[in-house]
């Protein structure tokens, strides 16, 4: 951990001492430990963490602290903010569009080494602002599938014909050239690496080179209410068996960017019900605050727990539509929830495993941003 925070025994402490008027974020260390260890110790390759998910400082620490010494970054801020952490962590900076000097800055300060491209138009600028032959540059190539929720190709990646010619270009400026592919975000099916890998195999197979490194991408999902999807071992064995089959050159690695799989776990969201209108509970949190990924095609809740003077509510339930605190007529959360019949204002809902995409997304919209982020020492309830 690299900040200096409130630390609490539990939500309920936390609760009964703050009695809080804002959001308040909590962070279960130990929970981010387990996280971290068992997808280091079960994934057959290198794991990198993806930062955008949650670059919260204790975050990333903690996730550290576990085990990742890699980090997937898409800005000389988040390389930055890992460096200034870590003292053993390795950052790549795996964005095939970064802002004028960002690469040169990331390999000159912090010793940056590992870059990306996706088109033949990108290897120039990129060659001009680092030292190429020190330097492993990843094409990346479009992959997707119907099992992933968000389609990663649309934007990034080179379409599989044109990837030779990218490649033996990053390897006539004198760099490395590896390949990358995303299948996508939040991928429902463990099928959806084996198609994937399956094309990477037939373009590896065709080269005229040898690449050692191979990055999968990311897009490893979480079960949340109403939205199950597979475990994580599941997908691991597939990809275990599938990157055997990989013609790699000698020292041959297969790497991945997980960012959900390992920031959603250790974190809650604690929200005060403000206001109720029958079957409709107004939160001081919403979608312009860590409720902003809801959006997407993706889960549409957490899993909750209600609190009143710092103790569990329980009882008969009903469903409920959360609403958030600006004057937005958007900020509603999507789908229905179930929740004790007698909540009411004053009342504390907590959103378990709210780690990923929550925090690093929330805005300033109306000046109701919340920063209040504490550790909690006692088990993640979820």
């Amino acid at each position: 951990m690299t900040t200096e925070r409130e630390c609490f025994p539990s939500i309920e402490d936390m609760l009964r001492e703050k009695r809080p008027i804002k959001p308040v974020y909590c962070i279960y260390p130990d929970a981010y430990l387990a996280n971290a260890r068992e997808f280091v110790s079960s994934f057959p390759g290198r794991v990198l963490y993806a930062v955008k998910a949650n670059d919260d400082p204790d975050v990333i620490g903690l996730i550290n602290a576990g085990g990742v010494q890699h980090f997937d970054c898409a800005s000389l801020a988040e390389v930055e903010s890992v460096m200034n952490g870590c003292d053993d962590a390795q950052c790549y900076f795996m964005t095939p569009v970064r802002l004028r000097g960002a690469a040169c800055e990331a390999q000159a300060k912090f010793g940056v080494r590992h870059f990306m491209v996706d088109h033949l138009s990108g290897i120039r600028p990129l060659a001009d602002e680092i030292d190429m032959g020190a330097s492993v540059v990843f094409v990346r190539m479009a992959t997707s599938h119907a099992s992933a929720m968000q389609d990663l190709s649309i934007r990034f990646g080179a379409p599989p014909a044109d990837m030779p010619k990218i490649l033996e270009t990053v390897a006539e400026t004198g760099a490395e050239p590896a390949l990358a592919f995303n299948i996508g975000s939040t991928v429902t099916s463990p099928e959806a690496y084996r198609y994937a890998i399956g094309v990477a195999r037939d373009l590896l197979s065709k080269l005229k080179m040898k690449i050692r490194l191979v990055d999968i991408g990311g897009g490893f999902p979480r079960s949340y209410p109403g939205f199950a999807v597979p475990p994580l071992c599941e997908y691991f064995d597939v990809i275990r068996k599938d990157i055997a089959t990989l013609p790699l050159a000698d020292k041959g690695e297969v790497m991945v960017e997980p960012g959900r799989a390992l920031a959603a776990p250790g974190m809650s969201a604690v929200a005060e019900v403000l206001l109720r209108k029958e079957d409709r509970l107004y939160l001081n949190d919403g979608m312009y605050g860590v409720f902003w990924e809801l959006r997407f095609k993706e889960h549409d809740q957490y899993p909750m727990r209600v609190f009143r003077d710092g103790e569990i509510l329980a009882g008969k339930i009903r469903s409920y539509r959360l609403i958030g605190p600006t004057c937005d007529s958007t900020d509603i959360l999507p789908g229905a929830v179930e929740l004790p019949v007698d909540i009411r204002p004053g009342d504390y809902i907590e959103f378990c495993e709210i780690g990923a995409y929550s925090l690093a997304g929330r805005t300033d919209f109306n000046g109701l941003r919340s920063d209040n982020v504490v550790m909690i020492t006692s088990a993640n309830p979820a």
